[in-house]
């Protein structure tokens, strides 16, 4: 039952989890100090950007943490 709601749960977080990788901006990570951006190398994070950063961050850690949930039930 507690294994069952664990895999719900882990696949509702991963589908989130790519969803919100796939917001993020196009051209602002490491393309972008090898010439794949048109901006400059060094940019800092606002606004929408920052906010899907720390989300991002936050994700991945619930997932971290479900999967090894799972591995010890």
């Amino acid at each position: 039952m507690v294994s069952t709601i664990l895999n719900v749960v882990q696949a509702i977080v991963s589908v989130l989890l790519i969803v919100v990788i796939l917001l993020q901006q196009k051209g602002a990570g490491m393309g972008a100090g090898f010439g794949g951006g048109s901006g400059p190398v060094v940019t800092t994070r606002r606004g929408l950007d920052l906010f899907l950063h720390k989300l991002t961050i936050g994700i991945v850690f619930v997932f971290f943490v479900l999967s090894l949930a799972q591995l010890f039930i």
